[in-house]
């Protein structure tokens, strides 16, 4: 495989911190999925020997992924991506649902939950918002206040993908089933640090996106319990069961499945401790750092600021000419003049949420790396 070469080696000269937004292609995820983008190419719906080759990677990336996530190959759903998954998830099982019309959703969803709970809102339904406390959490006992007798959804993310925060899924999800409503996270952050267990988290649906692990973009996945209620948004010749029609995508499959499993190789002690000894070395070398998000119950390679007194899109670019590369915010609102309201919603203020920087990395970035990273923040936003 000479010709596909390792792209975190790419990355040696500069400093790549924007992995939320997408992570670094793995080597070995595009090694895997290469003979299904060659001399394998054939529609796994086809019933010639090609066709049924094709078939088996694909039922054989399901049950990889079903067994990394601690489901059935049945409830594993590949889509193109987190926003499809996102919105399938949502619209799919609230459509379904027998219950009532009361979607609740937290402060913090990423645009592709929170806009398709909007367009259910169009369509009638009542869209309610969890709060979150100052650290970007859930509370389990507003949630239990808020749940009613026609809530026919709940959806919390799994982690921030603006200030890392982990929630207590678990905790959310056992609260949820007690009133009866089907539980939904949106795991694309999570997913590759964070245990994923399906059957331990109690949820009934979860969603991942395959470029934050390492694979190409445009591979998700829905898993979606078996037996929960389900609308199919994508009509057609009836693939995945009917849930999701459409030729499926075996490579990228592959790469999901692939992925998924390279993750629970990595060191992500090693990690946690590298991204604990980033922070403490911004808030120390940057006067008036703040980082954003729980301290402890956060990502293992997410760390976010407002930086009081700087223009957050200056100090990006002032990274950028050093070599750094790290965002603001979510990548699906950049270029917006908006504050985040992931942010307001944690009790930031408007000013404040604007000067905010997020670094994100997996374990192929060093230490070196991280430092480099902080003194170029402190050359940037130190003292003037």
């Amino acid at each position: 495989m000479t010709q596909i070469a390792d792209s975190t080696a790419q990355l040696s000269a500069d400093v790549y911190l924007d992995s939320a937004a997408s992570a670094p292609v793995r080597r070995a995820v595009l090694e895997a999925m290469w003979p299904h983008l060659s001399g394998e190419h054939a529609n796994p719906s086809s019933r010639h020997e090609p066709g049924m080759t094709a078939g088996r990677a694909l039922e054989h990336a399901r049950t990889r992924v079903a067994h990394c996530l601690g489901g059935r190959p049945g409830e594993v759903i590949f889509t193109s991506g987190g926003t499809e998954a996102d919105n399938a998830a949502i619209k799919g099982i609230a459509l379904a649902s027998p219950r009532g019309r009361h979607v609740l959703i937290s402060a913090l969803e990423h645009p592709a939950v929170s806009e398709s709970a909007a367009w259910l809102g169009r369509l009638g339904y009542e869209m309610e918002v969890l709060p979150v406390d100052a650290d970007g959490r859930v509370d389990p006992a507003e949630l239990r206040h808020r749940l009613r007798e026609d809530t026919t959804l709940v959806s919390v993310q799994a982690a921030s993908n603006e200030v890392g925060t982990v929630q207590d899924i678990t905790a959310l999800a056992a609260i949820t089933a007690e009133a009866g409503a089907p539980f939904h996270t949106d795991a694309v952050q999570a997913a590759g640090t964070e245990a994923l267990d399906v059957r331990r988290l109690g949820v009934q649906a979860l969603t991942l996106a395959g470029h934050k692990l390492g694979t190409p973009k445009g591979v998700g996945v829905l898993w979606l319990r078996r037996r929960t209620p389900f609308e199919p948004l994508i009509h057609g010749g009836g693939q995945q069961r009917g849930r999701r029609s459409g030729t499926e995508d075996v490579a990228g499959a592959v790469g999901m499945a692939t992925a998924l499993e390279l993750a629970r190789d990595d060191d992500v002690a090693a990690l946690r401790a590298r991204r604990d000894a980033f922070i403490t070395a911004v808030e120390h070398s940057v006067p008036g750092a703040r980082l954003l998000g729980h301290r402890n119950r956060r990502l293992a390679g997410h760390a976010a600021f407002v930086l009081p007194g700087r223009s957050g899109e200056a100090v990006l670019l002032d990274l950028e000419r050093e070599g750094v590369y790290c965002s603001s915010g979510s990548a699906c609102a950049a270029g917006s003049d908006e504050p985040s309201p992931a942010l307001m919603a944690m009790g930031i203020p408007s000013e404040l949420a604007q000067t905010a920087v997020r670094f994100t990395f997996g374990t192929e970035v060093s230490e070196a790396d991280l430092l480099r990273a902080a003194e170029a923040l402190s050359r940037s936003a130190g003292p003037r």
